[in-house]
């Protein structure tokens, strides 16, 4: 079975366009660094890094030190599709993070995002 294309976007054009959807909500570019440290585990540096390396998404999330163990109970549907019956565990962890990202725009509390 062929890769998905969106598995070979940088990681760095994607980024920008996450922080840009929260600003507009008014939201921070911090609060978008805690939800993406949160789910893939990296600090700050390693998600500076990351950005600076231009990794794909594919080399983004095998690098990441931990998915966090309560990302599965991150639900609901991002471009059309409920993000707890992808079985591709790469495409579920690039949804999960596109969820949570939606969540923080539309004024979600960063506790209830966090699933804490």
């Amino acid at each position: 079975m062929p890769k998905h294309d969106i598995f070979a976007m940088k990681f760095s054009k994607i980024y920008p366009l996450y922080v840009q959807k929260a600003e507009r909500k008014n939201r921070t570019k911090e609060e978008v660094d805690r939800i993406i440290c949160w789910l893939t585990g990296y600090d700050q540096a390693g998600l500076r890094q990351q950005i600076g390396q231009e990794s794909d998404l594919e080399a983004f999330f095998a690098q990441a030190p931990a998915i966090h163990p309560k990302s599965s109970l991150i639900k609901g549907v991002v471009c059309g599709v409920r993000v707890e019956e992808i079985e591709d565990p790469l495409m579920r962890n690039v949804r999960y993070m596109d969820k949570l990202i939606d969540e923080l725009a539309k004024g979600k509390a960063m506790e209830k995002i966090l699933r804490q």
